[in-house]
């Protein structure tokens, strides 16, 4: 079992401005698992809140050896092995599991979203992300994302409300709103879940700061909408203690370690009775068509990465009517450009 990587700077179409922070580019790994021939394709996008860079991936990295890891493979004693080289680094140890993955399918021939019993006609449609911008640099951000049938605001500012009265003067396609922690007083936060309601908003991730759950179930308890845990929620163990202060959670393969853990959080979250989010970060094709294996298992679907890119190195995952489309191609069905 060997393993390859690259760093790659994926290029992002315009600005990508949240509450708190803004980006014009994320740092990426690039990774190979090869095994008896095949390679597994796998990907670590490398956002700024989770505390990862290519300084510490390398560090990573040089410390994983899969030379005991055989087919089939345990992905159960994997995770538990790249826990126990170091803490965090979630999204490079989401790479490996992704190149995993995607390597058991080419084992198998078998596409990878047929692990977890994803189908198509359960796929939901899926966000295109807005993020703060000029009032004419959203409505041309909108008017672009034409193919697809939701749009995700991002909110968490003072302007709030101008930014989606922006997009309702060019679309009345359904929102989602992500605060990104960026609402601090709880009596704004209480209006706002009303107001956004009025405007057509299907759910809100993250509104109040993560490391206040009790602001936060105070505005899930009277919210007409969902309240979707996002920052909060990382990994398993994050899932239970969302309970009772988001009505759902927001599963990130790069927050949860990989495709094996996200779904491990979509079990558990069923059990509790929550809903489920599935997300992504600035991403090639590869950690989306991940994502999409996984997406049918979900209420809602926010796998953008590629549509926000300006040089993913692959081809686009097929995409129709507002959905992703599982391919019957062995693995992922990732396609080099």
């Amino acid at each position: 079992m060997k393993i390859n990587w690259r760093p790659y700077q994926l290029e992002l179409k315009y600005p990508f401005t949240i509450s708190g922070f803004s980006r014009t580019a994320t740092p990426l790994i690039l990774l190979e698992v090869e095994y008896e021939g095949l390679i597994g394709l796998g990907e670590a996008s490398m956002v700024p809140y989770l505390g990862e860079n290519l300084e510490t991936a390398s560090a990573f990295l040089s410390k994983v050896d899969l030379s005991w890891l055989n087919y089939p493979f345990d992905f159960d004693e994997l995770i538990n092995y790249l826990d126990s080289i170091a803490d965090g680094n979630p999204a490079v140890k989401a790479a490996i599991d992704i190149a995993l993955h995607d390597l058991q399918g080419k084992i198998e021939n078998r596409p990878c979203h047929t692990f977890f019993g994803s189908k198509q006609e359960n796929m939901p449609l899926t966000s295109q992300t807005i993020g703060m911008d000029t009032s004419e640099m959203i409505r041309k951000k909108v008017l672009e994302a034409r193919g697809c049938k939701i749009i995700k605001v991002k909110v968490g500012s003072e302007k709030d409300k101008e930014l989606v009265e922006t997009i309702r003067s060019v679309t009345d396609k359904p929102l989602f709103a992500d605060a990104n922690q960026g609402w601090k007083d709880l009596g704004m936060a209480k209006e706002m879940t009303h107001w956004l309601y009025e405007k057509g908003v299907l759910l809100i991730e993250q509104p109040m700061p993560k490391h206040n759950p009790d602001a936060n179930a105070r505005v899930m308890e009277q919210s007409p909408i969902p309240i979707i845990g996002d920052e909060s929620v990382q990994r398993l163990r994050d899932v239970k203690k969302a309970k009772g202060v988001y009505h759902g959670i927001n599963i990130k393969l790069m927050k949860s370690a990989g495709m094996h853990e996200a779904f491990q959080m979509i079990q558990k979250a069923r059990e509790l009775d929550m809903k489920v989010l599935i997300g992504c970060m600035s991403e090639t094709s590869i950690a989306t068509l991940a994502g999409a294996a996984l997406a049918p298992l979900c209420a809602w679907a926010d796998l953008d990465g590629p549509f926000l890119t300006k040089n993913n190195p692959y081809t686009n995952p097929g995409f129709e009517n507002g959905k992703y489309v599982l391919k019957d191609s062995p693995g992922l069905g990732v396609e080099v450009l």
